[in-house]
């Protein structure tokens, strides 16, 4: 974090102070991180004491005092740490963020949104852009009113590149990170139908995604795919410069000779306004080239050399944890765990992959269910069931009530009782997989966060000596 008086900290939120122990430094510096959590305080850290429906976070200021925290921020006075009383904490949280923002005015902010591939796309960029300077990002899928500014928080006065995974839950959303953090590069990934419940349609979504491109200055840069009808036409919602990335011959930023081996890792060649280069993939699944394109357009805009990029993107592997995560068994079981997350999108992407990683080897595909599709969910269910026999996965096991449609539509399909089944629960789909998985079979789990697959995942790799892949 860029340091901080207690006292600024102050200023900056409308707070005042309280010191409620006599030992305490009168106006403590605050140069750790900021947490919500007290487990993750250390040396000079501000925690963030919010009130959610569960947890009272002022009963954990002690223990974050115990663990390094010099201040809090908080909506009462509290006797254990200095601290900034505030009538709104995530005010006052926006606030900070904003501050810390303008203060560093050499840092290039870039904002990410899309239905899917967030938090691919914004490790991948975090992984290229560390080449070129310093460069702070989201962790994980930290998306939100809570986590972009925990995020922003973590500047340093060195910080080049702010990379912030922007997620929305309605109209509104995004225009609020934008403020708080002012984005000077944009990159809208696709519009899906992730979150369709809530929104609607399609079309609904793609108004909450413009609404990042619409807080771009002049100066700015709007990375969109070209691909996507709906992200293309956010060009003319616009004042910055667009760049428009994809397969299409309309694309500024392309990917051509796209290949895969049979790791489902990607080869292509990055043709760009400056020249093209090969690039070599070491992230499993096709729908990595176009979150690939998106960030090569940030890099080079930024003023990355084309080479530069190619050999960057090469290196990156996967940061946040069960993003098409392999592990490789001692048994020669492959387990590839992608169930942090789901939509139609996603999940289609993820079991061309297995096809693809699959040859030649007995195939699972262990699906749990997509949530937030609304009236459209049995459909989309179905259309996976059907999609898995048409990619001859050799064994589809559906877990949970909402999957029930994806082994009804893969009966359907012509697949057998043995070839699809459904199971209630994480505890019976491990049952079935321990006793039925052989050497050399590959496994893939994708599901909704809540669905709980990614720890089914976790519980396969049953033995330390697993080796990690990627």
């Amino acid at each position: 974090m860029i340091p901080l008086r207690l006292s600024e900290i102050a200023r900056i939120t409308g707070g005042k102070t309280y010191h409620g122990i006599d030992d305490a430094p009168a106006d403590p510096l605050v140069d750790g991180p900021v947490v919500t959590d007290s487990r993750e305080a250390a040396a000079g850290s501000l925690y963030i004491a919010r009130i959610g429906q569960a947890m009272d976070g002022h009963q954990f200021v002690v223990a974050a005092r115990a663990r390094g925290a010099v201040a809090a921020l908080t909506s009462r006075p509290v006797a254990d740490l200095p601290c900034v009383v505030v009538e709104d904490v995530q005010a006052a949280l926006f606030e900070l963020a904003r501050a810390l923002v303008e203060r560093s005015s050499r840092t290039v902010v870039i904002g990410i949104t899309g239905s899917s591939g967030k938090t691919s796309t914004k490790d991948l960029l975090s992984s290229v852009l560390q080449h070129h300077g310093e460069t702070v990002a989201n962790v994980g899928s930290l998306n939100s009113e809570v986590g972009v500014p925990l995020t922003v928080c973590r500047i340093t006065p060195n910080t080049a590149y702010l990379v912030l995974e922007m997620g929305s839950r309605g109209i509104g959303h995004i225009t609020y990170l934008s403020r708080m953090a002012p984005p000077r590069i944009g990159v809208v990934l696709n519009v899906g139908t992730a979150h369709i419940a809530q929104f609607g349609t399609r079309e609904a979504i793609g108004t909450a995604k413009a609404e990042l491109v619409q807080c771009l200055p002049a100066t700015g840069f709007a990375v969109l795919n070209a691909d996507d009808p709906i992200v293309a036409a956010m060009a003319s919602q616009t004042r910055a410069h667009v760049i428009p990335v994809g397969r299409s011959a309309s694309a500024t930023v392309r990917a051509t000779e796209i290949s895969l081996d049979l790791q489902a890792r990607a080869s292509f060649t990055l043709v760009t306004d400056q020249g093209s280069a090969p690039v070599a993939l070491g992230l499993h699944g096709e729908h990595h080239v176009g979150n690939a394109l998106a960030v090569a357009a940030v890099a080079l805009a930024v003023g990355m050399s084309l080479h530069a990029v190619a050999g960057a993107l090469g290196e990156a592997r996967p940061l946040s944890r069960w993003r098409m995560e392999v592990h490789e068994r001692p048994d020669g079981v492959t387990i590839v765990n992608d169930a942090y997350n789901a939509n139609p999108d996603s999940m289609r992407a993820a079991l061309n992959a297995l096809a693809t990683m699959g040859q030649g080897r007995q195939t699972w595909a262990v699906l749990g269910e997509m949530r937030e599709l609304g009236s459209d969910s049995i459909t989309e269910h179905e259309a996976l069931g059907r999609l898995a026999v048409q990619l001859n996965v050799t064994r589809v096991v559906a877990v949970g009530d909402g999957t029930q449609p994806i082994d009804k539509a893969a009966r359907h399909a012509g697949s057998s009782s043995e070839e699809s089944t459904w199971v209630p629960d994480v505890e019976a789909a491990y049952d079935l997989l321990r006793q039925r998985l052989a050497p050399g079979d590959i496994v893939l789990l994708k599901s909704s966060h809540d669905a709980g697959l990614r720890f089914l995942g976790d519980r396969l790799l049953d033995t330390p000596a697993s080796e990690v892949l990627s």
